[in-house]
C-alpha cells in the first residue's frame, strides 16, 4: 500500500495511491479517527490498515486524480528528529576517508546523528540554498523506515516486524557548516534539507529492504547508484542496536545512510547551487525530486 500525505481543496489528507488516483478516505463524513493523519494510522498499527483496506474496498467515491493534488512528505511533522546513520556503505566510507588523507576501516558501530524535524521537505518542493549560510550543499540518497509498533531492546530477528513501511530520503548535508562545527548536527539540520516521500510503502509490499537499487541525479547526471544489501547495520540490525535501552515510538523515522558518490569526495568537490534539480530514487518505493532554490 503506498500511503500519502497531501493537500487537496486546501485541505491536508491522508492518502491511498492506487495508479494515477488517490482516496481520501477522511472525506466521508464517518471516517475513523485514524484516517486523520499519517501518525494516527500509524498509532492504529494493523488494525487500522485492515480497517483502511475494508474502506477502499466499500467506497468508490473519494477518489481524486494524483495530478490534482499537492504530495508533502508522509510525515511532514515527524514527533522526534529523524535518526541517520553516517557511514554505513563502505565505499562511502573510504571516499569519505579519502578527503582527509585517512584509511578507511569498517565501522564496529554506526555513527548515528539527528536531523531537526524543521528540516522535513515535501518530495517536490524546493530546497532553500541559503547562500549566506552554505557554500556546499551536498546530496545523499537513503532508504528511509518509519517505526510501527515500537519497543525497546528488540531483538535483531524480529526488528523487521516493528517497520510499518519505507520511504525515499535526501540527506541534504551543508558540509562547510558540518566540518565547521566538529559535529552533524547543524550541517544536517537546516530548514528543507530532509525532503522525503513520496510516499510511505507499507512494509508488506517490500520483501526484503536489503535488496533495493539506489540511485541519485543531480541535473539528470547520475551521481549514486547501489544496493542497500551494501549497508554495514542492515535495517534489522540498525534497530535492534538504536533500541538497546533507548525506546523507539510510533512514527520514529532512520535514515539508514547513503552510499559513495557524495559531492564532497568527488574530484574536484561538487555542489549544488541555486537552479539545481536533485533526484533520488529507491527501487520499489519512488522517487523525489526538487529544486535548490
Amino acid at each position: 500500500m503506498r500511503l500519502v500525505t497531501c493537500i487537496f481543496e486546501q485541505q491536508r489528507h491522508l492518502g491511498v495511491v492506487t495508479g494515477d488516483d488517490v482516496f481520501l478516505p477522511a472525506r466521508s463524513g464517518n471516517a475513523p479517527a485514524e484516517f486523520r493523519d499519517m501518525l494516527a494510522l500509524i498509532d492504529g498499527g494493523k488494525a487500522a490498515l485492515t480497517c483502511l483496506t475494508a474502506a477502499m474496498a466499500a467506497e468508490n467515491s473519494n477518489r481524486v486524480p494524483l495530478a490534482n493534488v499537492e504530495v508533502l512528505a508522509p510525515i511532514p511533522r515527524p514527533r522526534k528528529n529523524i535518526v541517520c546513520l553516517g557511514w554505513n556503505y563502505f565505499d562511502h566510507a573510504k571516499e569519505s576517508a579519502a578527503v582527509g588523507g585517512r584509511t578507511a576501516e569498517i565501522p564496529e558501530h554506526p555513527v548515528v546523528f539527528t536531523k531537526n524535524v524543521t528540516s522535513v521537505n515535501g518530495p517536490y518542493a524546493d530546497i532553500p540554498a541559503q547562500p549566506d549560510v552554505t557554500q556546499q550543499l551536498d546530496w545523499e540518497v537513503e532508504l528511509g523506515v518509519i517505526i510501527g509498533s515500537g519497543g525497546r531492546n528488540i531483538p535483531e530477528d524480529r526488528a523487521l516486524a516493528h517497520v510499518f513501511g519505507y520511504t525515499v530520503i535526501n540527506d541534504v548535508s551543508a558540509r562547510d557548516l558540518q566540518f565547521r562545527h566538529k559535529q552533524y548536527f547543524l550541517g544536517k539540520s537546516l530548514d528543507g534539507a530532509c525532503p522525503m516521500g513520496p510516499w510511505l510503502v507499507t512494509s508488506g509490499e517490500i520483501a526484503d529492504p536489503q535488496n533495493l537499487q539506489l540511485r541519485s541525479w543531480v541535473n539528470g547526471v547520475l551521481k549514486q547508484h547501489a544496493n542497500t544489501r551494501d549497508m554495514i547495520f542492515s535495517v534489522a540490525r540498525t534497530i535492534a542496536i538504536l533500541s538497546r535501552g533507548m525506546t523507539l515510538e510510533p512514527g520514529d523515522i532512520i535514515a539508514t545512510g547513503t552510499p559513495a558518490g557524495v559531492g564532497f569526495a568527488r574530484t574536484p568537490p561538487e555542489f549544488m547551487k541555486a537552479g539545481d534539480v536533485v533526484e533520488c530514487e529507491v527501487a520499489g518505493i519512488g522517487r523525489i525530486k526538487n529544486r535548490i532554490a
